[in-house]
């Protein structure tokens, strides 16, 4: 075929591509133009820099506090796009209607290029295009309801059962957390970043209970290239808003070695970092799983020197796998992307929780000593068991106030997949003043979960919504809270999200962060240090001394309580 006609071709095509994209936008403008919001910053962007920038915090609480529970806000070339807060919505959105609103095409397919096939980029009888490190494949069908099959297996790694009885991993990591702390303050008060020590905590928690992998010793300071990768992975990611959106386009170009060519060509040097990451990632993940894979084969005393003795996630879901039938059996590569995925889910976003913990903490000194008397008062904060760290009502109180207020990510996404209605819990007012009551949706509506919106809503958690105390999980909680149709799937809150593709792993989480808590308010007091610290909008919030730094970071001046044991 001649030159001309193929650059013809191209052209048609991609004349045919933008006038469906602008009917498509014209049907949703319209469909939506009486719903309040920000203006768009431009045609180009839309609302995109605003919301999805590093320094967007303010936007994004202006969204979330300013509008109504349901608002307007733009994409690329003033598509509109919906916050919605309201708990009806969110009810209708993520149980009633799950199926009609799955995540957008940029969200499966940046995981799916980052982690594999695993939790967060499969969807029950869809296409899903893989890249991991230039590693097959092409777009496929993926046989049965492939993200219900992975629930399933994992399911009993992540049951209060469970948690039971890997408590003794976790507190085999915080003692040698404890201990490696211990040795920077024993010359009296240090000024500790402790965000690093809360992420290598963390890393190795979800190594250990995840993996049967230990990344870091704790006592001494090691470089681990997976675990490295994974800490880079969000600060890099955050630099790439725009690319992000083009993720679905770039999944249907051609073969993947041919995508994996184009990456490789763009002279960008962030683009090449992320790509480091994730072939770091996917070698550390496939070495990891071979070496279990033949310690199952060789029997259990094999399986019992390993880290974790056989009781980590990924352990138990290959013994899972193995003993499964034929129909409800996961491919290997679906096994080996659970691992990246689990460890990346797992790590920045309960680190950081904990960071933010220990700051609030330190600004209440307070409370820091209360809940430090209440865990001394419950055997001194040595190994409690789940069911007795379960019991403390103001460590309970802490984490959940906290995950309202600071939920790690405080935003998630779904698209229309059909025409649709959605109704609301109360009217809200349009823009030509009148009420509405239900709002009609156009299929390729993308709409952005109001985490934050509905955490701290003052119409559902009263005028000190926006404060932070944790005595109100002390006393009922209000009426609105309790009765309202919140999908969340722990505590009336969407920190973890809801239905079917809520965070598998909150247990995992809560128990982390309560297990860490116990042991280091029982042997350190942690102060501010006069430093300002910013905490950053991304895909996971994180915090650094100033707007300026790129590295994240949350020093504390930390000493050693006075009646902490030897």
């Amino acid at each position: 075929m001649p030159l001309v006609e193929v650059w013809s071709s191209f052209l048609i095509l991609g004349s045919v591509a933008l006038a469906w994209q602008y009917l498509e936008i014209r049907k949703i403008r319209n469909a939506l133009r009486n719903i309040a919001g920000p203006p768009s910053a431009s045609y180009v962007k839309g609302n995109i820099p605003q919301f999805f920038s590093r320094d967007s915090t303010n936007f994004q609480r202006h969204l979330a506090f300013d509008y109504p529970p349901v608002a307007k806000l733009y994409s690329m070339f003033g598509r509109p796009m919906l916050y919605v807060s309201d708990p009806k919505a969110l009810h209708t959105v993520m149980i009633k209607e799950e199926p009609s609103f799955p995540e957008p095409d940029s969200f499966i397919g940046m995981n799916s290029l980052l982690f594999g096939r695993g939790l967060l980029a499969t969807l029950g009888q869809d296409f899903v295009s893989v890249l991991i490190a230039g590693v097959r494949t092409d777009t496929t069908r993926l046989a049965g309801d492939t993200h219900r099959k992975q629930r399933k297996l994992l399911n009993p790694a992540f049951s209060i059962n469970h948690m039971r009885h890997i408590i003794p991993i976790f507190y085999n990591v915080v003692h040698r957390l404890r201990e490696g702390i211990r040795r920077q303050v024993a010359g009296g008060t240090e000024e500790i970043d402790m965000l690093n020590w809360m992420g290598r905590t963390a890393l190795e928690l979800i190594g250990q209970g995840g993996l049967g992998y230990s990344f870091d010793p704790l006592v001494e300071d090691v470089h681990n290239e997976y675990g490295h990768a994974l800490k880079t992975l969000v600060p890099n990611m955050v630099k790439l808003p725009v690319v992000r959106l083009m993720v679905p386009y770039l999944m249907k170009v051609g073969p993947a070695a041919f995508r994996r060519l184009i990456i490789n060509l763009i002279p960008d040097g962030d683009v090449q970092r992320v790509k480091c990451i994730v072939d770091t990632m996917d070698f550390q993940s496939r070495d990891i799983f071979e070496k279990k894979k033949a310690a199952l084969l060789q029997g259990e005393e094999a399986v019992l020197q390993q880290v974790g003795e056989g009781k980590d996630i990924i352990s138990i879901l290959m013994r899972a796998n193995a003993s499964t039938s034929e129909a409800d059996r996961l491919p290997e590569d679906q096994i080996i992307a659970q691992m990246s995925t689990l460890v990346f889910a797992a790590t920045d976003t309960t680190s950081n929780t904990l960071a933010r913990i220990l700051q609030i903490l330190a600004e209440r000194p307070d409370v820091q000593e209360k809940l430090r008397a209440e865990v001394l008062d419950a055997h001194a904060g040595e190994s409690l068991s789940y069911d007795e760290l379960d019991q403390l009502p103001l460590l309970d109180s802490v984490c959940r106030e906290t995950l309202r207020l600071n939920p790690p990510a405080q935003f998630t996404s779904r698209v229309a997949n059909r025409d649709t209605i959605l109704p609301l819990s109360e009217p809200i007012v349009g823009i030509d003043g009148s009420l509405i009551t239900e709002i009609p949706l156009v299929k390729g509506t993308e709409v952005m979960i109001g985490i934050l919106g509905c955490n701290a809503s003052k119409q559902l958690w009263g005028e000190d919504a926006h404060e932070w105390k944790p005595e109100r999980w002390l006393a009922p909680l209000p009426g609105k809270v309790t009765k309202s149709t919140i999908p969340g799937v722990y505590a009336n809150l969407m920190t973890f999200v809801g239905g079917k593709r809520a965070c598998i792993g909150f247990k995992f989480s809560e128990m982390e962060m309560k297990v860490v808590l116990a042991v280091l308010l029982t042997n350190f007091t942690f102060e501010l240090t006069g430093k300002p610290i910013v905490w950053n909008a991304a895909g996971v919030r994180y915090p650094t001394v100033g707007s300026v730094s790129n590295q994240p970071q949350m020093p504390l001046k930390v000493r050693l309580y006075q009646g902490a044991k030897a």
